[in-house]
């Protein structure tokens, strides 16, 4: 690996195997003591929350409710949703927790914003949930008095993710109130605007902005609303009863799709959302996205299905040769059939025919790599003694415009570029074929050609249509700044670095490289970073995990890399892409377009069932796009080339 992503926190420590237990704190509030801002529907929220947990076996006495005024089931442990009673119950839920164990997380009640204390957050603003005791902002503390800050429930839920605990937010409240609009009914806003709370206009607008760290570990959020949206709770058919809009599909799909993981239960929640009164669409960050709900495994996202095409593309990972498999439910079920992907733009798939009442698909087997062009193989010297004839016989048949030409050098296969120039940046800097352990020159061509080919396509069609490479001139969509941390050679294992010095183009081995990315399109943009090494695998650098990628106009992220210590010279390509935010869509992460998997650990002999498949599937559609449709794609790309400099 060329380029190691840098995290701003502990390394991640995975979770023991197993189950494990679940414990959940659950918070609704409905009554304030000090605002006038009393709500119906928290109180009422958690008896369903809470009912929900344990119909999924969460034992009664692992649950504590922090709410007034509602019929608890038999056993759930009980106090008030004010800030005291809340820490203490994060604390004890944190102290019983083991590795492997899960500690859900719930809020129901207004949410609000206050200023910046620590300068970690992009937007200028903190974002805080009110508990029954919050009341007005107090200028000489800086703070609104009893307020939970999202900064201390991050500082609450790092230590536990770091020893292997896994964490599930769900949040029923307004997080942000960027740009929404007024919207008129039966529904209340779960949203206290900051000036209600004697927050001065000035400290809200000169909020100091600056960048979160990310958290590390096994978890999963869920918002009832997006950033620039309110979230709502309505009363039932008679009146009776209310619940906040979320919490109620929330519950019904946790109910009614166990075996979901939790981005197709966001999935469904969203469907079920839809058909409201008002525009409100759900949000989810994390690692755990798609892993199963209180369980182990992977289970894949579902993507909509509307007048006959596949509402995600290419910037999805679904490509021509794909196999979708269809349902009629955003999750649960089972499938209606399967279909291969004929055509794929950015964001909408056509396949060859759909199934009666699909309405959803899943990726169930991904397109392989498209197969690359080689050349004539070169010698670097006449006569070296080496034996190439196993080599020979499992490159392609040559071509005569091709993508790389094979050098026949030092007993093993270098690939050139199409001007046939051995390492031109220096020793080494032309790709090597090199068989793994067990692996023979068939299969080392093939695994190689694949993960080549792969890098070698994606960067061409990043560059084709509206990904052009652009510079950071006129109106810009993003603002890249690099900074370079030369690296302390004299510590073996790269684990320091120099001050930041200004990145001119080039680096060295374990140098560590720093980007500020901020958002100058006037419009909410989901903004991905990848990386293009020396041996074109594509490395994904930012969003890591499943965090939120979305940058409002004027936030800021702030994410870097590291040069691996092995890294030969090399000419490579830092990407930051930027895709514009949908309304009421759902964010667009382009990480997944990494170097799959399988292009680097499967095994694909000239017969191997993958090369079948791919020769079969992945034929020229006849109109020179090798799979992908020419038509110009809605995302910007910024291109950064990275020079790695050979060793003095």
């Amino acid at each position: 690996m060329i380029a190691v992503p840098l995290a701003l926190s502990a390394p991640m420590v995975r979770a023991e195997t197993g189950a494990g237990q679940v414990r959940a704190v659950l918070v609704g509030v409905g009554d304030y003591l000090h605002l006038d801002a009393d709500l119906q529907g928290p109180p009422a929220d958690v008896v369903l929350m809470a009912e929900t947990l344990m119909a999924r076996g969460v034992p009664a006495t692992a649950i504590t409710a922090l709410t007034s005024g509602a019929a608890l089931p038999a056993g759930v442990v009980q106090a008030a949703p004010v800030r005291a009673d809340i820490l203490a119950a994060l604390k004890a839920v944190s102290a019983a927790s083991q590795p492997g164990d899960t500690v859900v997380f719930y809020f129901s009640g207004h949410g609000s914003q206050a200023p910046d204390a620590n300068g970690d957050e992009g937007g200028g603003y903190d974002e805080i949930l009110l508990p029954a005791d919050a009341d007005a902002w107090k200028g000489q503390v800086g703070a609104v008095q009893n307020a939970l800050i999202d900064d201390e429930l991050a500082a609450w839920a790092q230590p536990m993710l770091a020893r292997g605990v896994k964490v599930v937010g769900i949040i029923d409240a307004c997080h942000s109130a960027t740009g929404f609009r007024a919207v008129g009914g039966a529904g209340v806003a779960r949203w206290v605007p900051p000036t209600a709370l004697g927050l001065p206009e000035e400290d809200i607008s000169d909020a100091p902005a600056g960048m979160a760290e990310p958290m590390e570990g096994e978890f999963v959020f869920l918002y009832s609303s997006q950033s620039d949206q309110r979230s709502f709770e309505y009363p039932s058919a008679d009146g009776a009863v209310w619940h906040g809009e979320f919490t109620l599909r929330l519950t019904e799909v946790l109910r009614e799709v166990p075996e979901a993981s939790w981005a197709q239960v966001l999935a469904a929640v969203t469907d079920r959302m839809a058909q409201g009164a008002t525009r409100q669409q759900p949000e989810a960050e994390g690692p755990m996205l798609s892993a199963p709900v209180f369980g182990e495994g992977q289970l894949a996202a579902r993507m909509a299905v509307q007048s006959g095409k596949v509402q995600a593309g290419f910037l999805a990972g679904v490509a021509v040769g794909a196999e979708l498999a269809f349902y009629a439910d955003a999750a649960g079920g089972e499938a209606l059939g399967t279909a291969i992907v004929t055509r794929a733009e950015a964001r909408v798939a056509e396949v060859e025919a759909l199934p009666e009442g699909a309405a959803w698909a899943e990726l169930a087997v991904p397109a392989p790599p498209l197969p690359l062009q080689l050349g004539t193989p070169l010698r670097a010297q006449a006569d070296d003694g080496f034996d190439y004839a196993l080599w020979l016989a499992a490159l392609p048949p040559p071509v005569a415009q091709p993508d790389l030409v094979p050098i026949l050098a030092d007993g093993g296969v270098a690939l050139a570029g199409p001007d046939a120039v051995l390492d031109p940046e220096g020793p080494g800097s032309s790709p090597r074929i090199r068989p793994e352990p067990g692996e023979t020159e068939a299969e080392a061509v093939a695994r190689v050609l694949a993960q080549v080919g792969y890098g070698l396509r994606l960067r061409q069609l990043l560059l084709a249509g509206g990904g052009k490479a652009r510079t950071l001139t006129a109106r810009p969509v993003l603002e890249v700044a690099l900074e370079k941390r030369p690296a302390d050679l004299v510590e073996e294992d790269c684990s320091t670095a120099g001050p930041a010095v200004a990145f001119e183009g080039d680096a060295a081995r374990c140098d560590q490289l720093w980007l500020e990315v901020k958002n100058t399109s006037g419009k909410d943009q989901d903004v991905s970073v990848l990386y293009l090494a020396g041996d074109y695998t594509v490395q994904a650098i930012w969003p890591s995990r499943g965090l939120s990628n979305r940058l409002a106009h004027g936030e800021t992220l702030r994410t870097g890399l590291q040069i691996a210590p092995d890294s030969p010279p090399a000419i490579e390509e830092l990407w930051v892409l930027a895709v514009p935010a949908t309304e009421d869509g759902p964010r667009t992460d382009l990480t997944q377009l990494a170097t799959p998997t399988a292009t680097r650990a499967v095994a694909t002999g000239a017969g191997a069932p993958l090369m079948q498949w791919m020769d079969r599937q992945l034929a020229d559609d006849g109109e020179g796009t090798r799979g992908f449709a020419p038509k110009p794609t809605p995302f910007n790309l910024i291109r950064k080339t990275v020079r790695i400099r050979p060793e003095n």
